[in-house]
Order: C-alpha cells, then structure tokens, then sequence
C-alpha cells in the first residue's frame, strides 16, 4: 500500500471580463509526492534564509517573494523527489453554463485534470490525500470542497480518499504547489519562462483544456 499525497493551487481569478488586472487563464496545478520528507527540508530551508538574513516573509509566496529568494526556492525544490501536473483554462472561451457560478466554474475544469492527470497513476492499494489551498469566503470554501470532493469520488473510485482545504501558509506543500502554478502563469500570462524552465523537468502532465475552441464568449 503506497500513501499519494497531493498538494493543489490555483492561479488566476473567477473574473470573466477583459478589464486590466484581470487574469486571461485560470490554472490548476498540482504536485505529487509519495512522502511528506520535503515539507520538512522546505521548513528547514527558510531558517537557513533567515539565518542568513534574507528578507523572508511568514511563509513561501511566489507573487510577492523578492526575485532572489524565489529562484533559491527553486533551486531548493528541485533537490527533492515531486512531479507537477497542470491544466489550463483559456476563461473566455468557456461556456455561459460553466461560468454560470464559481463553483461550476471550479468543478469543471478540476474534473478533467483529476480524471486524466492524476486517477490514471491511481493503484487500488494506494491511500490519496488531497490538499488543496483555500480560496474564497468560508461559505465559497465549503461549496469548494464539496465540488472537489465530487471530482476525487468520481474519479478515484475504490481508492481511500480524503480532501482537506488548508490556507497555503499552513502547509510548506501548498507553498510549492504554489511556486508551480506561479511559474506557469508568469509563462502563459506573461511569456516569462523563466521560472518554468527551472522546474519544467518535474512536469508529468500539461493539457490546454480549451486549446481546440475557437468561440470565445466575451
């Protein structure tokens, strides 16, 4: 019996509108690890910041992380055993009854990546949590769950399966999670690739879910 843990984040926003500050792709990234041995050296790799004296903050953000600190994050990261899995989301091609809630929204595209990305690497004597980072107001946070958990039911079958939504600060995995996902957008959003191309060598699994459509809805 082997123990799958998955560590999910988001980047983007429920925005569906071409106003400035609002993100073109809404992405779902997540990493797999099959031992928790790397949250603990990601805890001890920020003391050894702090001993130096970096301008560390209360835990891994890549978004507001000096530029410095950010690539050490990398670097530390690609010491370790994980794999990252990805599903893009072009937001304007999606159809009205996709977005007709967050919840929808959320659910639709995490159905896909879970049944394709990561059910497949499923064995039946395998045990899967799922942590995912919190987004939204705690009333969302519960329809959240439930539409996630909905996904790993359909998906997982007769895998044990539990699902847990921590703030990412509380756990150092959704902090990487995190970092993964940062690294895509700043890719497709941006056409930065260069925190990508750090870590592109841990990717299992990147899908464009919407790369075919040619109808966009606003």
């Amino acid at each position: 019996m082997a123990d799958i843990y998955l560590f999910s984040d988001e980047a983007g926003c429920f925005t569906f509108n071409r106003e400035p500050n609002v993100s073109r792709y809404f992405i779902i990234c997540t990493v797999t690890v099959t031992s928790l041995d790397m949250a603990l050296a990601i805890t001890k790799f920020r003391h050894e910041l702090i001993r130096e004296h970096q301008p560390v903050k209360d835990y891994f953000h890549a978004t507001t992380e000096e530029a410095f600190v950010r690539h050490r994050v990398y670097e530390e990261m690609l010491k370790h055993d994980f794999k990252f899995q990805v599903t893009i989301c072009e937001k304007s091609k999606a159809m009205p009854q996709v977005t007709a809630s967050k919840a929808r929204f959320y659910q639709y595209p995490w159905y896909f990546h879970f049944k394709h990305a990561i059910a497949p690497h499923l064995k039946q004597d395998d045990r899967l949590v799922v942590t995912a980072a919190s987004i939204g107001t705690k009333k969302e946070r519960l329809t959240y769950t439930t539409a996630l958990e909905d996904v790993v039911r359909q998906s997982a079958r007769e895998v044990p399966w539990i699902v847990d939504f921590r703030p990412c600060q509380a756990d150092p995995m959704l902090q990487v999670a995190d970092y993964c996902a940062w690294a895509v957008q700043r890719k497709i959003e941006r056409n930065d690739s260069s925190a990508y191309d750090q870590i592109k060598c841990r990717k299992t699994y990147e899908y464009d879910l919407w790369q075919k459509g040619t109808k966009h809805y606003y």
